[in-house]
C-alpha cells in the first residue's frame, strides 16, 4: 500500500464508525486490492463502479477515491437514485430553467452542475429510471448536461463514483438496465466484500465498536465471552459491518449483552432493566435502527431481524402508545 493511501486512511476515522472500521480493520487480502485499485483509479479520475451488499461501505470507498485524488478538496455531491422521482428526476440531476414547467419559479443547477470539478456519487445507480439513463450516458460519454427548459447544453467537469447492490449483468439482459451505460460505468470495478467472507475480522470488528460506543456512551468497554465471540462469527451478517456496528451500539444504548437478529429471549443478559421497561426496549431499538438505516424501513427490519411488514405493525403500535 502506499504513503498516500496509507496517510489518507489514518485521517478516515473521522467518517461514520461501521464503514471507517471496514478500511482500517483487518488483514483479508481482498480489501488490500480494492484499496490499490481505489488509488489507481482516484488518481486517472476515471468512472468507478463499487458494488457489494448494504452495509459493505460503499459510500464511504466512495469518499476514499475523492480524497486520494486531486479532487480532494472539491464537491461530492451523493444522490440517492432510488429516491429520484419520476417526474423530477431529470431536473433534480441536470438542472432547470425558470419556467421550465409548473413550479419552477427559478433557475436550478442540479446536481452536476453543482458537483462541477468534484466527484458525483449515485448511490443505487441500478434503480436509476430507464429513461434517464441515456442523459447519463452523454454526461459520461460527452461532459454535457442540458437543464430542462433550455436548449443549449451545458459543459460539466465531475468525476463519477457509482455503487450498487444489484446484479446490473442481470438488469442489463432482462431490459433493466442499458448495456452500453453499463460498461460506461464499470470502467473500473471495486467489489466490496461482505463481512461473512471475513470471518477473520470479525473478532477486530467487535473490539473497534466495543471500544467505540464505550468511549462514546461513557461506559465500560465490554469484553465478550468466546460463546459470544463464537456466535458472531457464525452469524452471517445480512447487514454487514453496519449491522454489527449497530448490534454493538445498541448494547450500550440498552446497557444489555449484544444480541444477535433471530437469537432472542434468553440470549440476552439485560442490566437494571425491569420487565415493566419493555415497550421502551423496543421502540428504542427501532428508532435506532432507523437512524442507523437513515429512515430506510427494509434495511431496518434487516438489522432487527424482522421481516419489513412486521416492522410495519410495530410502528403502528408505537404511533398509537
Amino acid at each position: 500500500m502506499s504513503s498516500s493511501l496509507s496517510t489518507t486512511l489514518d485521517s478516515v476515522v473521522s467518517l461514520p464508525p461501521e464503514d471507517s472500521a471496514s478500511l482500517l480493520i483487518g488483514h483479508d487480502p481482498s480489501v488490500n486490492r480494492i484499496a490499490h485499485h481505489a488509488e489507481r483509479a482516484a488518481q486517472v479520475e476515471c468512472t468507478v463502479l463499487i458494488t457489494g451488499e448494504t452495509g459493505t461501505g460503499k459510500e464511504v470507498w466512495a469518499r476514499m477515491l475523492q480524497r486520494l485524488g486531486p479532487r480532494h478538496d472539491k464537491p461530492f455531491v451523493p444522490v440517492n437514485c432510488a429516491a429520484l422521482t419520476a417526474t423530477l428526476a431529470e431536473s433534480q440531476l441536470f438542472g432547470h430553467e425558470r419556467g421550465a414547467f409548473t413550479g419552477a419559479t427559478g433557475q436550478s443547477l442540479g446536481v452536476f452542475r453543482a458537483a462541477h470539478s468534484g466527484v458525483v456519487f449515485l448511490d443505487e445507480v441500478g434503480d436509476m429510471p430507464l429513461e434517464l439513463q441515456p442523459k447519463l450516458l452523454r454526461v459520461l460519454q460527452e461532459g454535457e448536461v442540458t437543464p430542462v427548459g433550455s436548449p443549449h447544453p451545458v459543459y460539466v467537469d465531475t468525476q463519477v463514483v457509482a455503487a450498487t447492490n444489484r446484479n446490473l449483468e442481470q438488469d442489463v439482459e432482462e431490459g433493466r438496465f442499458r448495456e452500453d451505460l453499463y460498461y460506461r460505468l464499470n470502467l473500473v470495478e471495486l467489489r466490496m466484500p461482505p463481512l461473512r467472507e471475513r470471518v477473520e475480522d470479525i473478532p477486530m470488528f467487535v473490539d473497534y465498536f466495543s471500544k467505540k460506543f464505550a468511549s462514546l456512551y461513557k461506559q465500560p468497554v465490554w469484553q465478550p465471552e468466546p460463546e459470544m465471540l463464537r456466535r458472531f462469527c457464525e452469524y452471517q451478517w445480512p447487514g454487514n459491518v453496519r449491522q454489527l456496528g449497530f448490534v454493538i451500539e445498541q448494547s450500550y444504548v440498552l446497557q444489555c449483552e449484544p444480541v444477535l437478529p433471530g437469537r432472542r429471549g434468553g440470549d440476552a443478559k439485560t442490566a437494571n432493566l425491569p420487565f415493566t421497561d419493555l415497550g421502551k426496549l423496543r421502540k428504542a431499538a427501532v428508532e435506532q435502527a432507523l437512524r442507523t438505516t437513515n429512515g430506510h424501513k427494509g434495511r431496518a427490519a434487516e438489522l432487527l431481524g424482522v421481516h419489513p411488514n412486521t416492522l410495519t405493525r410495530i410502528l403502528a403500535q408505537l404511533g398509537d402508545d
